[in-house]
């Protein structure tokens, strides 16, 4: 007898995410943890990524959301930073664009090779590796913006874009213990 499944994906999705929360939560990798938004849905994580060393997000708590579609893992789960951020590669309201997160296949502008989109092999530790990959980049990739107005900054002014940084991270130091 098959296992009834859960609202808004079967039960095999739902037994994968319970085991990368679980393995996650057995062996913490370094510069992120990751938890249940509510404990009844497994499609909704909070994450708290903490700002790599040497890198401008160092000291930063920066919390993201990560979404997962009932199609997952054949599709990818969804990244928005809640904290405020400027990045050429996040956009606006948060969302992260990175090539791990983009559905599989080609890529219909011809940025990104299918192997660098989203597969199934693909865990939250790999997406998050991702992100802290992102964020550690001493100069970020403008060639395609979220934000175009980040992107900007770092072409025409990279100091006054590394100030703006540095302040939101401390922002989210300073909110990170209230």
């Amino acid at each position: 007898m098959s296992k009834p499944s859960t609202p808004g994906g079967t039960s095999s999705n739902t037994l994968l995410l319970r085991r990368q929360l679980t393995e996650l939560t057995k062996h913490p990798v370094e510069g992120f943890s990751a938890g249940l938004v509510d404990d009844d849905n497994l499609f909704e994580w909070e994450i708290l990524v903490i700002g790599p060393p040497d890198t401008l997000y160092e000291g930063g708590f920066l919390k993201a959301r990560l979404t997962f579609p009932p199609e997952f893992p054949l599709q990818p789960p969804k990244m928005r930073f809640i904290t405020p951020m400027w990045h050429p590669n996040i956009y606006p309201d948060g969302a992260v664009c990175v090539s791990i997160l983009h559905a599989p296949g080609e890529d219909q502008y011809g940025y990104e090779d299918a192997g660098e989109r989203w597969m199934p092999v693909h865990t939250v530790e790999s997406i998050l590796i991702s992100v802290i990959s992102l964020l550690s980049s001493d100069v970020p990739n403008t060639d395609s913006p979220a934000n175009v107005e980040a992107a900007i900054e770092v072409r025409k002014d990279i100091e006054a874009y590394k100030k703006k940084v540095r302040r939101l991270v401390r922002r989210s130091a300073e909110e990170a213990f209230d």
